[in-house]
């Protein structure tokens, strides 16, 4: 390839006081040995990772399984089975050079047909997050053992943004090649690159991962074992992290007024970081597609009837702010030189005789995800109430919240989704026209259209300078903000709890997802 651009050079580039995210003081001392004990909750359906997604799945098999990239707080692409990846001068082809003498769990080797295979056949028929950033794809192909090119049809800004283990995660084709990929055996026991390897799955009570001793990183991992412990009922889980059981509680794991007392446990610690990469965003999906939500100076009337500031300290107990917008501050492009709706129960009922709305009752839909979402959803309810909105909380369990969704059987509905570093990852999903479909509560849900948001978001994902990108990301910012297709809220944190004596538990991006490797026991 002529006049390409280096992105990236190998691991030992520029990394100062750790290599691959580790200490340099731990790589010093080798492995140190023990175990770590990690709650996860819900229990996971699966643990293979290119069928399944969702929080549970990644937290632990993201130990298992790898990409070609991982990504630090600041979202900046670091090796990982990738040594250096360049970029042509158009900006419409990536090559990248494979780490030698990395191999699969069961001892084959990985090379660039792996990645072809994962890519363009596995992942773009079983991850539909995946499939719809692939469209900018128009071919992979194997150079040579250890090197990949990927062919875009355009430049496509975000492109090494989505290289982390749970968008791309590498699939061995040896086993899955001509197979029925949902119910291959290997589903059950999955192999990857990883630091870790699968052991054993003890259903309703465990799941175990071992040390690989034979990963491609020296002196990782640094113990020897990971237990991670199902225990469905959230006073338990806080009572099994304060007895000593568990080491490890992630983000979500307890309640949030558990968060504040476990935390002043002697030998305790709590972080924040590790959540760059998902920055977690709620809102209230609106349903556009009726009235009055259809409406805008309704939809503006719900902004200034919500009490976000005293939300975010009473139902999530400081460990969330307001959001500004559809971008999360912790994403690229995010600016907060948008519309404000501070909370104004008189502009709220002028916004609302404007809108001509006449009292209809307004079905508004909770998150059953534990007592702050409930609270929050009592304390919108009475705000809307306060403005004049009449409102039925409807109760429902997690499935029934996903059917309703899924068939937009709803006025209002709490919601908070991973944005994914980059706005056409993770943001665009939610608002342009081309995503609505009923059978997903994660794309555009609300029907929103606008094809000027369209055009927006699009040119914001093909440029691949930064100044066109963050001109595009702008002005579509400002126009969401102004027409409300959805009610923001919160950026959510999300703290992890931990024995102190858990050392360099978060070292990337994702946090637990791909960090057990680097952690160790003093």
């Amino acid at each position: 390839m002529k006049r390409r651009q280096l992105i990236q050079l190998g691991a030992s580039t520029g990394l100062g006081l750790s290599i691959a995210g580790v200490p340099l003081e731990l790589l010093a001392q080798g492995r140190k040995g023990g175990t770590i004990n990690v709650l996860v909750q819900p229990e996971p359906p699966g643990l293979m990772m290119g069928i399944v997604q969702n929080g549970p799945t990644q937290l632990i098999s993201g130990n298992i399984n790898e990409g070609l990239l991982r990504y630090d707080d600041k979202l900046n692409p670091q090796p990982q089975l990738a040594t250096s990846w360049a970029m042509s001068k158009d900006g419409k082809t990536y090559t990248f050079k494979l780490k030698p003498g990395v191999k699969w769990h069961d001892g084959k080797p990985f090379t660039s047909a792996d990645v072809v295979f994962s890519v363009d056949v596995f992942l773009r028929k079983t991850h539909a997050r995946l499939r719809g950033n692939l469209e900018a794809v128009e071919a992979i192909k194997a150079i040579d053992p250890l090197t990949v090119e990927f062919t875009l049809k355009y430049p496509f800004g975000p492109f090494l943004g989505m290289f982390e283990n749970g968008t791309m995660p590498m699939v061995p084709k040896h086993l899955y090649e001509g197979t029925d990929f949902a119910t291959n055996p290997a589903n059950a026991t999955p192999i990857g690159t990883g630091p870790f390897k699968f052991k054993e799955w003890a259903k309703g009570s465990y799941i175990l991962l071992e040390a690989n001793p034979a990963y491609h990183v020296a002196g990782v991992p640094l113990v020897d074992k990971v237990y991670y412990h199902v225990i469905p009922d959230a006073a338990a889980r806080a009572a099994a992290f304060e007895s000593g059981k568990v080491d490890i509680v992630p983000g979500g794991g307890v309640e949030y007024f558990d968060v504040q007392r476990l935390a002043k446990l002697p030998g305790v610690a709590v972080s924040t970081k590790g959540w760059e990469f998902f920055s977690p965003h709620s809102w209230l999906w609106i349903n556009n597609r009726k009235a009055p939500m259809n409406n805008v100076k309704f939809r503006q009337a719900l902004m200034h009837a919500i009490d976000r500031e005293a939300m975010a300290k009473i139902a999530w107990y400081g460990f969330a702010k307001p959001a500004t917008g559809p971008f999360n501050s912790s994403i690229k492009f995010a600016s907060a030189d948008v519309p404000k709706y501070p909370k104004d129960i008189a502009k709220a009922k002028k916004l609302l005789e404007e809108a001509g709305y006449k009292g209809e009752t307004i079905r508004l839909l909770p998150l059953p995800y534990g007592e702050s979402w409930q609270r929050q959803a009592e304390m919108v309810r009475q705000g809307l109430t306060q403005a004049g909105i009449k409102v039925e909380l409807v109760a429902t369990d997690v499935a029934g919240w996903g059917q309703r969704l899924n068939e937009w059987d709803y006025d209002l509905a709490f919601t908070y989704l991973y944005q994914y570093g980059d706005p056409a990852l993770g943001v665009a999903r939610n608002y342009t026209s081309q995503n609505i479909a009923k059978g997903s509560p994660f794309n555009n849900v609300e029907g929103y259209v606008n094809s000027r948001v369209d055009a927006l978001f699009a040119a914001g994902a093909r440029a691949t300078d930064p100044d066109s990108r963050q001109k595009a990301y702008l002005e579509v910012q400002k126009l969401l903000v102004e027409e409300v297709p959805v009610a923001w809220l919160h950026e959510i944190n999300f703290p992890t709890l931990y024995r102190s004596k858990v050392q360099n538990p978060i070292s990337s991006g994702i946090g637990l997802n791909d960090s057990m490797g680097r952690a160790s026991l003093a």
